[in-house]
């Protein structure tokens, strides 16, 4: 008699990272219906784009390495890449721009590392800063919501393909362009302008943007979705919305006519995405729970500081980039010691 033979693992995990990949994406789908209703059919386009260049790029790379390309395209990890990205870029964004973030979020952030798994760098957030960096003429075209009397019409289908394609609008920039809420209020400090002549403006909502406090909320909607189904974890979500809140409370407490509140910075800009889907990247996080609540924490006192002090109203990306070399550090700091070893920690 034969038995079968079977080689370990004998069981196979439910969390995959094509499964986990895929929830995420189902976690994105009501920001990003809340984004193209109030902000036009960009988004879908930078999607698509991205999506078809990341791809290309991830095959490529995949296939130069000598490796089964379908088997890593699998892991959907590429399109997550190419999401995050479009969610970064404007609603209104040249194809070349979107080419230039996703070549450099795959081919340098993520394969010249050694692939998924050792990547040092968040590669969406790589991308849009070489994007930002590189074409800060095309990073600035923001359109203003599709909102009440903020209603000034959006491009249509058409119109925005045409923009993409070959970078001409139908009409001249100052007509449709709007500066963001973060934008504004970082242009109004330096004019000497206070917070609540600012908050008068009609760009202005309850607490963010108008418009965008909608899509902060459909991207946290999400973003608890995954902490229900354990895709995520609590540490690094509740980290980085402390790390925005804690200072912006303390300065608008001490003088709130030169600082915005606490749920400016929290609606505001791309601090919610942040939180539950750019931070929590599981590759270059920290790994254990107080690291990556010191990770995240990090991650937003820099938003803050970012926006405060620094060049870019939003400054997701680069406070990102910046805990991201830290990790390593983090983790020699934080790491659980084996029990049983030379000084372990009990």
């Amino acid at each position: 008699m034969k038995f079968k033979r079977l080689e370990a693992p004998y069981l196979r995990s439910d969390n995959a990272v094509s499964a986990m990949m895929l929830q995420v994406l189902v976690a994105l789908i009501p920001g990003t219906i809340a984004y193209v209703w109030f902000f036009g059919p960009g988004l879908l386009i930078n999607m698509l784009l991205a999506g078809l260049f990341c791809v290309g790029f991830e095959a490529a790379m995949v296939h130069l390495r000598g490796r089964k390309v379908e088997e890593v395209l699998m892991d959907y990890t590429a399109i997550i890449t190419a999401v995050l990205i479009a969610f970064a870029l404007p609603p209104l964004t040249p194809w070349w721009v979107t080419a230039t973030a996703c070549l450099f979020a795959i081919v340098v952030a993520k394969h010249l590392y050694g692939g998924i798994g050792y990547n040092v760098f968040n590669p969406a957030m790589v991308g849009y800063v070489v994007a930002l960096v590189a074409f800060p003429q095309h990073m600035n075209l923001w359109l203003p919501p599709h909102i009440g009397d903020m209603d000034y019409g959006t491009l249509s289908l058409t119109q925005t393909l045409a923009y993409t394609m070959t970078g001409n609008l139908p009409v001249a920039f100052d007509d449709i362009s709007r500066a963001t809420p973060l934008d504004m209020v970082q242009a109004g400090l330096k004019q000497m302008r206070t917070i609540e002549e600012m908050r008068a403006l009609p760009l202005m909502g309850d607490f963010g943007g108008r418009g965008w406090e909608w899509i902060g909320n459909f991207i946290a909607l999400g973003g608890i979705g995954l902490l229900i189904r354990k895709v995520i974890r609590w540490h690094i979500p509740v980290a980085v919305i402390a790390g925005v809140l804690v200072p912006a409370t303390i300065a608008f407490l001490i003088d709130p006519g030169t600082h915005a509140g606490p749920g400016f910075h929290l609606f505001s800009g791309a601090t919610l995405l942040c939180a539950f889907f750019i931070a929590t990247d599981p590759v270059s996080a920290a790994a254990s729970p107080s690291g990556r609540l010191i990770y995240g924490f990090g991650i937003g006192v820099l938003i803050y500081a970012i926006r405060q002090w620094g060049a870019y109203a939003d400054g997701v990306a680069f406070a990102v980039l910046l805990m991201n070399m830290a990790v390593p550090a983090i983790d020699a700091l934080t790491r659980t010691r084996i029990v049983g070893h030379r000084g372990a920690r009990s």
